[in-house]
C-alpha cells in the first residue's frame, strides 16, 4: 500500500464553504480522503486554515533577475516597447546555469507566496545570436531541473517565436535567441514532452500573433493534442493596430474567428478588447490569464473585468515578468485596477458577497484549468495543491472566518502563508521553503556575475 500523509486543519475551504476540523489524506500526491468534524491525530501535520493553492499561470522566470533595473526614466516616453529593448539586452548575458539558478529562485519565491504550480512561458531557446545548443532543449531542461529542485508543479510551455513583428518581420537582436521554424520547434516540443513526469504538463505557446503567422500557427497547434495552449493577445494598443493592419482584424477578433479556441486555451492579458470580443472569447471557455502587477508595471492598461465576469468566464493570475512575486498583491491589484478605472468599490464579483473570496476561488479554478492541472479545489482525487494561512497573524486576527480571504487579499501580505504542498510535496514549512538557502546561494552568485557584465 502506498504511504498516506494526513493534514489536519482548524478550518478548510471546501468548494464555496468553510468547514471546521478537517482531516485530509494525501496518497501519491493526490487527495485520497476528506474527513469532516474530525479530531487531529498525533502523526497529523497540523495547520490553521487550509485552502486550495493557486497556480501561477504565466511566468517568464529569467526576468526576475531584471527586477529594479528598468525603473529609470530615459529621454522620451517610456513604454512596454522601450522596456522590451532593455529586456533583450539583458538576456544577451544569460547562460544556461544562470537561467536554471534564476528559475529556482523564482519557484521558491512563488511557493512561499502560496502558489503550488507555475506555467512557464519559455521562449529563450538558443545561444546569443541564435546559434543552437547541441541539445535543442538545453534551456527547457534547465527549467525542469529548477522545478525538480524546488518541487513546484510545472506546466512547461515551449514558445513558438518565428518573426520579429506583425507581417513576418525578420527576427533581430535579442529575438534571435527565441527563433524556431516549424521543424526545429517540433523537435524542441517533442524533446520537452519526453521530460514530463508525474504532475508535469507540457503545453504549447504560440508567443503572439505578431510573432507567428496564420499558416504556421495552424500547423503548430497540431503538436499539442489535449494539452494547454497559451498565447499573448491584445496586451498593447500598438499590437492591436499592427495586427489589424496586417490581418484585417483585431487580435482577439481574428483568433476567435480562425482558431478552434476552447477550454484548453489561455489568453494572456487580453487587455484591449471590445465588448463584442470579450463576449466572443468568453464563449470559447478559454481562461483569461491576467498579470496585474506586470500589466501595471508596464503600463498596459486595465482588463475588462466586469464584462468578463458577466459572461461567467474563468480567469487566473500570473506573475509574468516577476518584478514582484506576491499572490495576494496580484488579486489586490486586479481589483484595484477596476476600482480606479470605474471609480467604484468591490467591482470584481458576480452579485453580492466577499470580493476576496470570489477572486481567490475563481483564480484557483481558472489557474488550474489554464495549466491543465487537476487541482484548484480541495476534493478527493485532485492533486494535493494546498496552502495554509495563519488566521492568528496580526493582519488577520480580528476577522471572522468568512472575512479571511478579504483579509489576505486586501490587508495582509503573503507572510501569512505557513505551508504549501505541490502535488503532496510539502515544500514550504513554517513560511520557509525547504530549499530556500541552497537556492539563494546559487542565485546570489549568478547576480554577482551579472552585475559585473551589465
Amino acid at each position: 500500500m502506498p504511504p498516506v500523509k494526513w493534514v489536519s486543519a482548524n478550518r478548510a475551504l471546501l468548494g464555496d464553504r468553510w468547514v471546521g476540523n478537517v482531516r485530509i489524506a494525501i496518497t501519491q500526491g493526490r487527495i485520497s480522503a476528506i474527513e469532516h468534524d474530525a479530531f487531529a491525530r498525533p502523526d497529523d501535520m497540523r495547520v490553521d486554515t487550509l485552502l486550495p493553492a493557486l497556480s501561477n499561470l504565466h511566468s517568464h522566470s529569467f526576468q526576475r533577475a531584471m527586477a529594479g533595473m528598468t525603473e529609470h526614466r530615459l529621454g522620451g516616453r517610456e513604454s512596454f516597447w522601450t522596456w522590451r529593448e532593455t529586456m533583450y539586452r539583458f538576456l544577451e548575458h544569460l547562460t544556461p546555469d544562470d537561467i536554471e539558478s534564476i528559475a529556482a529562485q523564482v519557484f521558491v519565491e512563488m511557493q512561499e507566496a502560496g502558489y503550488a504550480a507555475v506555467g512557464e512561458f519559455h521562449y529563450v531557446h538558443h545561444q546569443l545570436g541564435g546559434a543552437r545548443y547541441d541539445n535543442l532543449a538545453e534551456l527547457s531542461e534547465r527549467i525542469f531541473a529548477a522545478a525538480s529542485q524546488t518541487g513546484i508543479g510545472l506546466t512547461h510551455l515551449p514558445v513558438l517565436y518565428s518573426y520579429g513583428g506583425a507581417g513576418k518581420q525578420a527576427l533581430a537582436g535579442g529575438q534571435l535567441r527565441f527563433g524556431n521554424d516549424l521543424d526545429s520547434f517540433a523537435g524542441l516540443h517533442g524533446a520537452c514532452k519526453k521530460l514530463a513526469h508525474e504532475d508535469t504538463v507540457v503545453g504549447l505557446a504560440p508567443h503572439s500573433l505578431r510573432a507567428t503567422a496564420p499558416d504556421e500557427l495552424q500547423q503548430a497547434l497540431k503538436l499539442v493534442g489535449q494539452a494547454p495552449v497559451h498565447i499573448h493577445i491584445a496586451e498593447q494598443v500598438k499590437e492591436v493596430e499592427d495586427i489589424q493592419a496586417w490581418l484585417g482584424a483585431r487580435p482577439v477578433e481574428w483568433l476567435t474567428a480562425n482558431c478552434a479556441v476552447n477550454t484548453l486555451w489561455c489568453a494572456i492579458h487580453a487587455t484591449h478588447m471590445t465588448a463584442g470580443e470579450t463576449k466572443a472569447l468568453a464563449a470559447t471557455g478559454a481562461v483569461a490569464g491576467l498579470c496585474p502587477i506586470t500589466e501595471a508595471n508596464l503600463g498596459d492598461g486595465a482588463f475588462d473585468g466586469p464584462g468578463w465576469i458577466a459572461a461567467h468566464s474563468r480567469f487566473g493570475v500570473g506573475s509574468d515578468s516577476n518584478v514582484r512575486i506576491a499572490l495576494s498583491e496580484e488579486l489586490r491589484t486586479l481589483e484595484y485596477s477596476q476600482r480606479l478605472r470605474d471609480r467604484a468599490r468591490n467591482v470584481l464579483i458576480s452579485g453580492q458577497g466577499s470580493v476576496g473570496d470570489y477572486l481567490y476561488r475563481n483564480a484557483a479554478l481558472g489557474g488550474a484549468q489554464a495549466l491543465g492541472r487537476d487541482a484548484g479545489e480541495i476534493a478527493v482525487g485532485k492533486w494535493a495543491d494546498l496552502v495554509s494561512i495563519d488566521s492568528s497573524h496580526v493582519a488577520l486576527c480580528g476577522l471572522q472566518q468568512e472575512q479571511l480571504l478579504d483579509g489576505w487579499c486586501f490587508a495582509a501580505d503573503d507572510n501569512v502563508v505557513t505551508d504549501v504542498w505541490s502535488a503532496g510535496r510539502h515544500c514550504v514549512r513554517g513560511g520557509y521553503h525547504i530549499a530556500r538557502d541552497e537556492v539563494a546561494v546559487r542565485f546570489r552568485k549568478t547576480m554577482r556575475r551579472l552585475s559585473e557584465v551589465l
